[in-house]
């Protein structure tokens, strides 16, 4: 049994459905035990400011962590080693070498600031908590958890040559094996230390995702020593076109952390219902999105390195339509049952109530409407990436950051001076009564600038890579008409099982949103059926193939041969 777990470890995956499917099944345990991890901290915490401290704690080890590590992420380094691998190994290793040891001592050196400042930066950003003691713990907090960029760095590093060789299962395992450690400390640790607990716990779990990778880059002798000096001219290349993907990446984190900020001027416990909504509304983003885009990108890569500009716009054309066919029916379902979502994954404790319940569930839903979005702009980012454009993803998350600041601001503005707006948004997500509304503003204005740069950067991509656009519009009406029917039916379906199931337990909320949803799945197929839907027939194909039985492609003998 482990000989077999280790042989599937080091399986490589050959073909785009699969691969997808196979990150999505990883994709879908991580989150699970994501849901299990929150279910946790909201049964122990609630919503309140404990919570609250150890979200925002997290912040800016996060902004360090997409932004140095971006440096030498796997969309950036994945074509570099590509080129030298078929060239010859030991320049690749010597690539490696340099490349880890320039990156080491960035990020060491980049946490070690951090800690130093911490007690200058926290204050500035996170202004809304007054309290002194709540400043001393989220410093606290915010220090040790700079020991997490570093490991999920280095272990993003090594995912470069994982999923560079195809090995999908490694690159998969890592972030299941992250949400288990954070898992362990909060069962076992935070009940002695409290919030400092679930700290211990995501480090240990940075640690596992880190550990996993290494046994496969060691088989392949490709595991990095220091080199000094270090040869920048080996690295000049990398750096240059990562640093518009790290400017990138750091004005969305910026925008986020711009919101969490908002968040913590308002009512105590919306920075934690704005993260339970924030890792809800990433369930279908990760299991759909994440894992297309992911299995795309190496193809991608290939593609345009060979000059196939055909096969690289058809790869780009088929991952769309894929994630368009699945996303916005999840999108529908996750509107219409997101109370029985949120009940169900966070359950109902003294700490967590059903006020809490609504207003995260209002939160999801406004997080939910980009999740299409959010999912087709990690794909055209890939595939800019793929063909060597940096600057085109970051000139589009520039405006969207900015628009996503500007629309909290004013959307802020507008809620608590217009009764009228701040009626109708209480009135259609049903929150009426309860205190705290005001942190909808934020998922709500996330999601409008989600939504303007997808449309931006489809756009620059049909201009760069013309004839994207026609057959994956087609995929898009088909979608959207099936997910309204969906909805519908969904609804229906919630009014008919609401006498049926007991609603004040647990169970009971979730046998009523699962029959609902049932009812609506149903419904939706038969609709896309009648529309003579393409992707239906693919999904089956695929499924057909059993993507655990794909054969096992073996490694290029010329990778050993010096060129």
């Amino acid at each position: 049994m482990v000989k077999k777990f280790f042989q599937l470890l080091h399986k490589e995956i050959g073909g785009l459905h699969e691969a997808a499917y196979l990150l999505a099944v990883f994709a879908l345990a991580s989150q699970v035990l994501g849901i299990v991890r929150d279910r946790f901290l909201a049964s122990m915490f609630g919503a309140g400011r404990e919570l609250d401290i150890y979200y925002a704690a997290f912040r800016i080890p996060d902004f360090i962590f997409v932004t140095v590590a971006s440096l030498v992420s796997i969309s950036v380094l994945v074509p570099f080693l590509s080129l030298r691998l078929e060239r010859d190994k030991n320049e690749a290793r010597e690539f490696i070498d340099h490349t880890f040891s320039f990156f080491s001592i960035l990020i060491a050196a980049v946490s070690i600031g951090a800690f130093i400042l911490m007690p200058v930066i926290s204050p500035k950003i996170f202004s809304g908590f007054t309290d002194p003691s709540d400043m001393e713990r989220l410093i606290l907090l915010s220090r040790m958890l700079l020991l997490s960029p570093i490991l999920l760095g280095i272990s993003n590093f090594f995912a470069s040559i994982t999923q560079l060789h195809k090995r999908f299962f490694v690159y998969a395992l890592a972030p299941v094996l992250y949400n288990a450690g954070i898992i362990i400390g909060i069962v076992a640790l935070a009940p002695i230390y409290g919030n400092i607990g679930i700290v211990y716990g995501v480090i240990l779990g940075a640690a596992l995702h880190c550990l996993i990778q290494i046994p496969f880059i060691i088989k392949e002798e490709l595991f990095p020593t220091f080199r000094f000096p270090i040869r920048l001219d080996r690295i000049r290349d990398v750096v240059a076109l990562s640093i518009p993907r790290t400017l990138a990446l750091a004005v969305s984190h910026i925008a986020v952390l711009v919101l969490v900020g908002f968040a913590s001027f308002m009512a105590e416990g919306s920075i934690s219902v704005f993260n339970f909504s924030w890792n809800l509304q990433s369930v279908p983003l990760t299991i759909i999105g994440m894992s297309y885009s992911l299995a795309a990108f190496p193809v991608l890569s290939s593609f345009f390195a060979r000059g196939e500009r055909d096969k690289f716009l058809g790869e780009m054309i088929v991952a769309a339509r894929h994630i368009i066919f699945w996303s916005m029916p999840l999108t529908a379902l996750f509107i219409v049952l997101r109370a029985q979502v949120v009940r169900t994954i966070l359950g109902a404790s003294q700490n967590f109530d059903w006020n809490d319940t609504r207003l995260t569930a209002a939160a999801l839903a406004l997080f939910t409407i980009s999740v299409l979005a959010q999912g087709i702009v990690l794909l055209f980012v890939r595939g800019f990436y793929a063909s060597g454009n940096t600057k085109t993803p970051l000139y589009a998350n520039l405006f969207s950051a900015g628009a996503i600041i500007v629309a909290s601001v004013w959307f802020s503005a507008v809620f608590a001076s217009s009764e009228f707006f701040r009626g109708f948004i209480e009135s259609l997500l049903r929150v009426e009564g309860i205190s705290g509304t005001e942190v909808l503003v934020l998922p709500l204005a996330y999601s409008v600038g989600m939504i303007l740069n997808a449309v931006i950067i489809w756009i620059l991509f049909e201009r760069a890579f013309g004839g994207f656009s026609r057959p994956v519009l087609a995929t898009l009406y088909h979608s959207i008409a099936a997910s309204v029917v969906m909805g519908v039916a969904s609804y229906i379906g919630l009014n008919i099982f609401d006498g049926v199931f007991d609603l004040s337990t647990v169970i009971g909320v979730f046998l009523q949103g699962f029959c609902a949803g049932i009812v609506g799945i149903a419904v939706g197929i038969l609709m896309l059926k009648l529309l003579g839907n393409q992707e239906i027939s693919e999904v089956l194909e695929t499924l057909h193939r059993k993507i655990w039985r794909v054969k096992v492609v073996g490694p290029d003998a010329t990778e050993n041969v010096s060129l």
